[in-house]
C-alpha cells in the first residue's frame, strides 16, 4: 500500500490527471511543465538503464547476489550470462527503442497549435500506457531479425543524429549570444547602467577566457613533446582573438550595429572549455624516464590523483555529464528556440532590457488565466490560448538526444571496447568531435557576422 500511495503521489506531482486525489502540498504547477518533466523523466529512466547496461560492476554483482542467475538468464532467452543485455548491442537497441517512441511522436504532434486537439490531450496525458508503450518499444528491438546488419547501420544513423544533436546547440549557443547584447544593448539606449553592466561581463567573459588559455598552456604543455596540444591551444586561441576584431570591425559594425564584443566574449568561453575538454578526452601521451619507465605527459600531474577513485569520478562525471545533456534539451524546446532554429527573432521593438533575459516562460501572461485546485495539487493550465512550445520540436530535440546518448555512452566509434567504468578513458575519436565542435561553433558565429556582408541584399536579423 505504501508502495502504491508513494508511486501515485509522484503520478500527481508529474501530471494532471491524478492531482485532485493527493500532492495537496505539493507547490502549484504548470500544465506545460509537467509535460515536459515527464517525458524528460522517461528519458532519464532509459540513460540509466543504458549505464548499467555497459557497467561491468553491476554485471559482476548480479552474477554473484541473484540465485539462479544462469537459469533466469537463459529463461528469457538473453544467453548463459545474459550477454546479450549488456554492452555496446544491449546499449543500441535500447536506444533504438526510445529514438523510436520519441521520433513517433515528433510525427504525430505537427502543426498542433491548440491545446484542446484530440493530440494535444494525447502528449499531454496517458502516462501509464506511455511507459508501456516505451518499455515495448525497448523490448521489441531485440527481437530484430539480422541483428548485425542491423548494428552496422543504426551505428551510423546514431552518429549522424549525435552530431546533429551538437549541432542544433551551437546554433542556439549563437543565438543565445547575439540576443544577450541586443537585449541589454536595447536598455543601454535608456539607462546607463545597462552600458556598464555590459561593459563588466564582456570584461569578465575575457578574464576567464584568457585564463583558460593561460592555464592550459602551463598544464597541458611542456618544452619538448605536446605538439598536439600546442598547436591546437595555438590555434583556438587565435581564432578567439580572430572573430573579436572581425565583430568590432568597421564594416561588421555597419551592417549590424548590435555586434560586440560581449557574443564574441560568450563564443570565446565556450571555445576554451571545449579545448579542455578535448585535451582532457586525448588519449595519454607517454615517454620513457632516466630509469625506463613509462611516464604520462602532457596532463596536470595532480589529475592523475584524481583517478585513485575511479568508480567515484565516473558517478559524477557521468551524472553531471547526463544533467547538462538534459538541461539542453529542455532549454532548447521552447517556442522562441525553435523559431530561432529557423530565423525567427523578435523585433528590436519588442526588446525589453533585463538581467534575467532568457529565463522569462512563454506564454506567462497566460498562466494564471485557469487555475483548478480540485482539492489537491494546484494545476495552471497555461495553455488555454495556444500552446507555449512546439511539442514536434520538444519530440524531435530528444529524439536526438536519444542517439547522443547512445554514441557517448559507448565511445562513439570506439564502442568495442566501451565500458561505463572507462568513461572518461581518453580516445581520438571523442577528442576530435569536441574540437570540430570548437571550429564549427567559430563558423557559426563567423557566419553571421560576415553574411550580411556576403549578401548585401538579403535581410538578416540576429
Amino acid at each position: 500500500t505504501c508502495v502504491f500511495c508513494l508511486t501515485f503521489q509522484l503520478a500527481c506531482c508529474c501530471g494532471t490527471a491524478a492531482c485532485s486525489l493527493c500532492c495537496k502540498c505539493c507547490p502549484k504547477i504548470k500544465q506545460s511543465t509537467s509535460t515536459r518533466f515527464m517525458y524528460a523523466l522517461y528519458f532519464i529512466l532509459v540513460t540509466v538503464i543504458c549505464c548499467i547496461m555497459m557497467s561491468t560492476t553491476v554485471a559482476n554483482e548480479m552474477k554473484t547476489h541473484i540465485p539462479f542467475y544462469k537459469e533466469v538468464c537463459k529463461g528469457i532467452q538473453a544467453g548463459e550470462t545474459c550477454e546479450k543485455l549488456v554492452g555496446y548491442s544491449a546499449v543500441y537497441k535500447v536506444c533504438f527503442g526510445m529514438a523510436c517512441f520519441f521520433f513517433f511522436f515528433f510525427l504525430f504532434t505537427i502543426k498542433i497549435n491548440s491545446s484542446k486537439s484530440c493530440r494535444a490531450y494525447i502528449h499531454n496525458g496517458f502516462w501509464l500506457i506511455k511507459l508501456i508503450l516505451l518499455a515495448a518499444m525497448c523490448s521489441g528491438a531485440f527481437f530484430i531479425p539480422d541483428q548485425d546488419t542491423f548494428l552496422n547501420a543504426w551505428r551510423y544513423v546514431g552518429a549522424t543524429g549525435g552530431f546533429l544533436f551538437i549541432a542544433i546547440q551551437l546554433i542556439l549557443l549563437v543565438e543565445f549570444a547575439h540576443k544577450w547584447n541586443k537585449n541589454w544593448t536595447a536598455g543601454a539606449n535608456h539607462k546607463q547602467m545597462w552600458s556598464g553592466l555590459l561593459a563588466l561581463v564582456t570584461l569578465v567573459l575575457y578574464s576567464i577566457a584568457v585564463a583558460a588559455l593561460v592555464l592550459m598552456a602551463l598544464f597541458y604543455t611542456r618544452s619538448e613533446g605536446c605538439t598536439y596540444n600546442k598547436v591546437l591551444i595555438g590555434v583556438n586561441g587565435g581564432l578567439c582573438l580572430f572573430v573579436s576584431l572581425v565583430a568590432i570591425s568597421p564594416c561588421v559594425q555597419n551592417r549590424q550595429p548590435h555586434s560586440g564584443l560581449l557574443q564574441s566574449g560568450v563564443i570565446s568561453c565556450y571555445v576554451m572549455y571545449l579545448t579542455f575538454s578535448a585535451l582532457s578526452s586525448k588519449p595519454p601521451e607517454t615517454i620513457l624516464d632516466e630509469n625506463n619507465q613509462n611516464i604520462t605527459i602532457c596532463v596536470p600531474e595532480f589529475s592523475q590523483g584524481l583517478h585513485r577513485d575511479e568508480n567515484l569520478v565516473t558517478g559524477l562525471g557521468t551524472t553531471i555529464l547526463f544533467g547538462c545533456i538534459l538541461y539542453s534539451c529542455l532549454t532548447s524546446t521552447t517556442r522562441a528556440s525553435s523559431e530561432a532554429l529557423r530565423g525567427i527573432y523578435a523585433t528590436p521593438e519588442t526588446e525589453v532590457a533585463r538581467c534575467c533575459f532568457c529565463c522569462l516562460p512563454d506564454g506567462d501572461g497566460d498562466a494564471e488565466e485557469r487555475i483548478e485546485k480540485r482539492g489537491g495539487q494546484t494545476v495552471i493550465y497555461d495553455e488555454k490560448k495556444g500552446t507555449v512550445y512546439s511539442y514536434a520540436f520538444f519530440h524531435f530535440v530528444f529524439f536526438l538526444a536519444s542517439l547522443y546518448v547512445m554514441m557517448t555512452v559507448t565511445h562513439w566509434f570506439h564502442y568495442e571496447s566501451a565500458q561505463i567504468e572507462k568513461f572518461f578513458t581518453g580516445t581520438w575519436s571523442i577528442f576530435w568531435i569536441k574540437m570540430v565542435s570548437c571550429w564549427v561553433c567559430v563558423c557559426l558565429y563567423l557566419w553571421t557576422l560576415i553574411a550580411p556582408l556576403c549578401c548585401p541584399t538579403r535581410e538578416f536579423s540576429v
